[in-house]
């Protein structure tokens, strides 16, 4: 990473991405959604690059929450539109984006990242004050989001009653905001590495300029939002994909989260094979809690002023999955040390979710 100035990759990434959706309207071919798969995976990388460059000038954990704040805000915008076109599972739309992302995050990208990191430096640390309040919060609120909408009695369903929403709606924020204020005020050293390793010289290198930074920050901001316009340019061929196979089209979400939170999947895993751990607890554990904790106002808000009626209550296999997830993340994360095994286990979960979707 450079002090002075940002790699001439770093911009034409970004730049085709763009060109591409410039030209999406106009080309109808088969192959073109092969380009813009290419243009997504350009534009993630370059996100990623951006965050990193970000994150080093303002230190942690301040650099991991640029990024999650970012692609969350970018995820929100993303459901709002697609709520506002009226289209099929607009009602259940949140809630399917929201416990696909907490499951990717929590199992997919939390298990590959113990994987990889303690299959390269064998154990691994992380100041497990801070992956605890995070836990804590995370459990709170996915519960109050997705699960006890199937327990209340006002409104029929697993739906909350207009008023019910609008409490979960600021229980989420407030939980949300209470954690933001701990991590970067209150109890910031809860959050700070422990030590970058010897041959990580990228965390040993001085911070780039105020000015590159600054730059980067724009340039993510445009990857980020080329990545999810990307996303959607793919989803009908991803759609098709998906009816083909006869796969339910819950798969889609999960298809369309992924791609979403690649940019931190892959900032998170670069930080464990580098043995920062901490850092890559501080983008997934942060990722989910962001995506409850701004998701859920904004669509609540949303749904109680058009009067639409928003499903957030999970069926039961759903609440299965979820409630171990956090079990098991509380007792795999609750040592502030971890190995392969841990990585494992949160990985097979993943792949148990993966497939009692596609196989219900």
């Amino acid at each position: 990473m450079l002090r002075h100035h940002l790699p001439l990759w770093t911009w034409i990434c970004p730049l085709a991405g763009w060109l591409l959706l410039a030209v999406a309207g106009q080309v109808d071919h088969p192959l073109f959604a092969v380009v813009l798969g290419v243009g997504l995976v350009g534009a993630v990388l370059a996100a990623v690059h951006h965050a990193e460059v970000v994150a080093h000038r303002v230190g942690e954990p301040f650099g991991t929450l640029v990024l999650a704040l970012a692609v969350t805000i970018i995820e929100v915008a993303l459901i709002v539109s697609m709520m506002l076109s009226g289209k099929d599972g607009a009602a259940s739309l949140a809630r399917d984006t929201i416990f696909a992302a907490i499951m990717i995050i929590l199992n997919g990208m939390v298990g590959l990242c113990l994987l990889v990191g303690g299959r390269r430096h064998g154990e691994q640390s992380f100041g497990m004050y801070g992956v605890n309040a995070a836990l804590a919060t995370l459990a709170t609120m996915a519960v109050i989001a997705l699960v006890l909408p199937n327990a209340t009695t006002s409104a029929p369903g697993p739906v909350y009653a207009p008023s019910q929403l609008l409490l979960a709606a600021i229980a989420s924020f407030v939980l949300y905001g209470a954690f933001v204020l701990v991590q970067t005020v209150r109890h910031r050293d809860y959050f700070l590495p422990q030590g970058a390793s010897a041959d990580d010289a990228e965390a040993h290198a001085a911070p780039p300029s105020t000015r590159v930074a600054l730059v980067a920050g724009g340039l993510l901001l445009v990857c980020l939002v080329a990545v999810v316009l990307l996303a959607k340019g793919l989803s009908p061929t991803i759609e098709g994909a998906v009816a083909a196979a006869g796969a339910p089209k819950a798969v889609v979400g999960i298809v369309i989260a992924a791609i979403v939170l690649l940019p931190e999947s892959v900032a998170a895993l670069n930080a464990a094979r580098h043995n920062r751990l901490q850092t890559s607890m501080n983008l997934a554990l942060g990722s989910a809690l962001a995506s409850i904790g701004l998701t859920i106002p904004v669509v609540a808000v949303l749904a109680v002023v058009n009067g639409w009626q928003l499903e957030l209550g999970l069926d039961f296999k759903g609440m299965v999955l979820l409630v171990l997830s956090l079990l098991v993340a509380t007792l795999s994360l609750g040592t502030g040390r971890t190995t392969i095994l841990q990585g494992t286990v949160h990985l097979v979960i993943f792949a148990v979710y993966l497939f009692t979707t596609i196989v219900p």
